[in-house]
């Protein structure tokens, strides 16, 4: 009846998993697990043949008849299949089996060593922490348990253990009375040890299988999810090129076709050498136009992938793009529920900002967004700081917008995606800037974004 319920137990370990798991094996032993089971092994069987010869000190073996160096080769041959444990799990554990068997009826005593029953329990668990087809796992167990089921039948019939215990009592012997009558005592005393034998491995190897599975579980996980977020970062990337594209066409497309229109009209005006000045002029009216129509084609096939990622969006409206001077209500527009920012221009040459070109104070103006983003979302700040500034280094000039708030990551709002500070750094690698990102030493965070003036 134990060993029935060992059985169930097992079957319902291994069929109540999903399907998935059920078609999950467990990958092999590699070469460091077989070096290491054999290094195990060797030093396993030295500390058994130790204690052998110390139980004989005892008198633990003093029945025993037969010759010791035989005791000790029974006692290897119980223990040294262990070393194929991980690579053949099932076919080891029902050889074990079988000498477990064998051997105790041809050397009973040696049978009653720890050693020889630890060997057995690691059998058992390593079969169902290793066996790779759990049907045949639970095949092999249940002839294992049907054996060991007969094997004790047999130990307590055929062996007279239980007419001895009748012996006993017949002869007086105060020790074997208790609460229960021989055959019930013996009965559940074999029943209780038994299941913790057979129960402790089977659960210790499914443990040990499935803490396997998940360590699998969560690395193929971990793939994934690292390729999605660079799937995703890679995607954060072209969608910020894309709207820095699109800027810089409205910029750009712009300014040309000023340039178209002026020239038109100083054809038009011009009264000195009329041919020369109009044919000259209506090049460069024809080239300007040329170049934005080059340009909307050009620009036009990067715009396509956001088109059918967003066939909501109206980009037939146009609407100035923000410059410098939008940066101090940005900031303002941040007190509401926000940290207070404080915002500050400071120029090393006066008029100094008003030289900044409309491409880099859009890309100045969408770094002060991003900033004040992550200010905003992502930190325990309650002031903040940006600075716009203009300076020189050597002979190269530049302008550069820091925003510096006193404040720490919010440890229970999930992690941003990084894909703003991502953007932020595009934008300064375009302009062929330089970009500092990161936590002060003295607490808060930096975001500061230098461009250089041409």
């Amino acid at each position: 009846m134990l060993h029935v319920n060992m059985v169930k137990i097992l079957k319902r370990l291994t069929f109540g998993l999903d399907s998935e798991e059920r078609r999950w094996e467990r990958p092999g032993p590699t070469g460091d697990h077989l070096r290491r089971d054999v290094i195990g092994v060797v030093i396993f069987f030295l500390v058994s043949a130790l204690a052998l010869e110390l139980s004989r000190g005892v008198g633990a073996m003093a029945e025993e008849r037969s010759p010791v160096w035989l005791q000790h080769a029974v006692l290897a041959l119980m223990i040294f299949p262990l070393v194929f444990r991980r690579r053949f799990p099932v076919l080891v554990m029902l050889v074990m089996s079988a000498l477990f068997i064998i051997l105790s009826l041809w050397i009973p005593a040696l049978s009653l060593q720890l050693s020889y029953q630890v060997a057995y329990f690691a059998s058992l668990y390593s079969a169902v922490a290793w066996a790779k087809d759990r049907r045949v796992l639970w095949l092999g167990t249940t002839v294992v348990v049907v054996a060991m089921t007969l094997w004790l039948i047999l130990s307590l019939t055929v062996a007279n253990t239980y007419d001895g215990l009748l012996e006993r009592v017949a002869e007086g012997d105060e020790t074997w009375r208790g609460i229960f009558d021989p055959l019930t005592s013996a009965a559940l005393y074999y029943f209780m040890v038994n299941f913790a034998y057979f129960g402790g491995a089977i659960l210790a190897g499914m443990s040990s299988w499935r803490n396997a599975l998940q360590r699998t579980q969560l690395a193929d996980q971990a793939t994934q999810i690292a390729r999605q977020s660079a799937e995703l970062a890679r995607r954060a990337v072209i969608e910020e090129r894309l709207r820095i594209a699109r800027e810089l066409h409205d910029v750009v497309a712009h300014h040309v076709s000023v340039i178209g229109v002026q020239a038109a009209a100083a054809r038009r005006v011009m009264d000195r050498k009329p041919e020369v000045a109009a044919e000259s002029l209506r090049t460069i009216e024809q080239a300007s136009r040329q170049a934005v129509t080059d340009m909307r084609n050009l620009l036009g096939v990067l715009r396509s992938e956001t088109s059918v990622q967003n066939p909501h969006n109206d980009d037939d409206g146009r609407h100035p793009e923000p410059g410098l001077a939008d940066i101090a209500a940005l900031a303002g527009n941040q007190q509401d529920g926000g940290p207070e920012v404080t915002f500050s221009r400071v120029e090393d040459v006066p008029g100094a900002l008003d030289e900044v070109s409309a491409p880099l104070a859009l890309s100045l103006y969408r770094t002060a967004q991003e900033s004040l983003t992550n200010v905003r979302r992502h930190s325990t700040a309650s002031a903040a700081v940006m600075t716009l500034r203009t300076g020189r280094t050597g002979e190269q000039r530049w302008v550069e917008l820091e925003t510096v708030d006193n404040g720490r990551p919010r440890q229970r709002v999930a992690a941003g995606s990084g894909y703003g500070l991502q953007g932020i750094r595009e934008r300064v690698a375009l302009h062929r800037g330089t970009a500092e990102i990161g936590p002060r030493s003295d607490g808060g965070w930096r975001v500061r974004a230098r461009f250089p003036l041409q």
